[in-house]
């Protein structure tokens, strides 16, 4: 191929310099048409080809190796033929006696032509996309991978990103709600992935059976839903784009948080302040575009929608909710009785009736056991003996001077001590830890050993008046007794002091 510096050189002789082609073409040992094709072009027009290459020991074979990329379609990425085992099965499995480069040149050539090529979109104002990506974060000191959900308006580019520990259906309502908040409305469309949140099975004719937590959500806020193609990310690019934005700014490097909520809010603003960039393309911010987005958005209804699973079952004997393979606890007073679990990403709140009667942290762990000490201690009060080996009570932290408090007592009163003790406790059923324990210091630092003085101080701190304790109503306390002033002592101290003196005089 002739180079540039060639081609400049004729085009000056000819076209400058007033030679003549075939002039030219003896100073430069060309042929005159050579000369004359690169007089119609200033740079060389590169190398074309007539005719495919004849490729005699392959083009018996080609048709093999379409069929088997074809058939490398449906088969996971991870499992599909690399070109050496194209040729490995070729040579095997066929006859084929060509070498592998001419090979991996051909599958290359057909992947390339395979490659899917896009049109440009054009996105309409109030309409949304959404997903799901995965990221590594340190919450409470513990490195651990979180669940980011991201909705992008696509017209303007705003987005909104927020971590759950799990990707499950509790959190993807909530970062529904958590995002129409964010955007003050409610996107006229919003665009899936096959999530099966949200899709229980696509059927023949294309359409979508929703799972009901999704319709719920749905009906609630009233938009549309589309989905996008299976296996095909790029429906939704702009979500997809958002999901890598936000891993590599907004969490890099790692995180570090106390937790979830603290991560979220930090992500919110980050959100915000994204809304000054003005990205490629365009000659307006994020925001500015945001409010053509708005514009077009649905409102808020006026009832916020409940993000949970709800689920009724039945407390057991143990006094024990099953949820999502863990077990909660409730009062022992609702042993045996029907229930309403409501499943938020963050919370378990148990409901019987309509009285709320348990709310524990969602645990992510299998078979675990989330106990609330105090759900217990009215059957420990009738059951005493149970005290040391009762499991809800196991890892329960509680001040040093709980356990004086009950060594004392159980030292003063026996078995009964430990019954006092269970009562004391029983008093974080109404007070808080901290003054309950509170009161319990001032008991011992007051040497008042008992259940009621414990209540009676506890309520003092609480109404914010002097304790005033009766000494007489706790005969366990050591008393003081003063007896009547009596002459008579006095006189035997003094005739005990005359003794004394005479003898240290002889």
């Amino acid at each position: 191929m002739k180079g540039v510096e060639l081609y400049r050189q004729v085009r000056h002789s000819v076209r400058i310099e007033g030679l003549s082609r075939r002039e030219t073409g003896r100073r430069f040992g060309l042929d005159p048409r050579t000369v004359a094709k690169m007089l119609s072009f200033s740079v060389p027009p590169g190398y074309r080809r007539s005719r495919p290459p004849a490729r005699p020991k392959l083009d018996p074979f080609v048709g093999i190796i379409d069929h088997i990329l074809e058939a490398d379609k449906g088969r996971p990425v991870k499992q599909r033929h690399t070109s050496k085992r194209i040729f490995e099965r070729l040579r095997d499995e066929y006859g084929y006696g060509g070498g592998m480069t001419i090979v991996k040149d051909y599958v290359h050539e057909r992947r390339q032509r395979q490659r899917e090529v896009f049109v440009p979109l054009r996105h309409e104002p109030g309409h949304a996309q959404a997903d799901f990506g995965e990221a590594w974060a340190v919450i409470g000191g513990v490195e651990q991978k979180i669940h980011f959900f991201a909705m992008d308006l696509p017209h303007s580019d705003a987005g909104f990103v927020q971590a759950y520990p799990a990707e499950t259906t509790e959190a993807f309502c909530a970062a529904h709600v958590a995002a129409f908040n964010f955007f003050g409305k409610v996107p006229r469309s919003i665009l899936y992935d096959n999530t099966k949140i949200a899709v229980v099975k696509i059927l023949g004719d294309g359409k979508r059976k929703r799972t009901k937590a999704f319709s719920e959500l749905q009906s609630h806020y009233l938009f549309e839903d589309r989905f996008g193609r299976p296996a095909k990310g790029n429906d939704k690019g702009k979500v997809e784009g958002l999901v890598g934005y936000a891993r590599r700014n907004f969490m890099v490097p790692l995180p570090r948080v106390h937790s979830i909520d603290e991560l979220n809010a930090k992500l919110a603003i980050a959100c915000e302040k994204r809304q000054v960039a003005v990205l490629r393309g365009h000659k307006t911010s994020i925001g500015e575009r945001l409010s053509a987005d708005r514009q077009m958005l649905m409102e808020l209804p006026d009832i916020a929608f409940d993000p949970c699973e709800k689920v009724c079952t039945r407390v057991n004997s143990l006094s024990l909710v099953r949820y999502r393979s863990n077990d909660y606890s409730v009062p022992t007073t609702y042993g045996h009785h029907d229930v309403q679990v409501r499943g938020y990403f963050d919370r378990v709140v148990i409901a019987c009736g309509s009285e709320v009667i348990a709310c524990h942290v969602r645990s992510y762990a299998k078979e675990d056991f989330i106990y609330n000490p105090l759900h217990y201690l009215a059957l420990l009060e009738r059951k005493p003996r149970a005290l040391d080996q009762a499991a809800p009570l196991l890892n329960w932290d509680l001040p040093g001077e709980f356990d004086e408090l009950r060594r004392l007592l159980e030292l003063r009163m026996d078995k009964r001590g430990r019954k006092e003790y269970i009562q004391v406790l029983r008093l974080m059923e109404t007070f808080g830890q901290e003054e309950v324990a509170a009161a319990v210091e001032d008991a011992l630092r007051l040497n008042a050993m008992s259940y009621d003085a414990v209540k009676h101080l506890v309520l003092a701190k609480v109404e914010r008046r002097t304790p005033r304790l009766d000494l007489s109503a706790y005969p366990y306390l050591p008393q003081a007794h003063v007896g009547m002033t009596d002459v008579r002592n006095y006189l035997s101290l003094l005739v005990a002091h005359h003794h004394h003196n005479v003898e240290v005089a002889l």
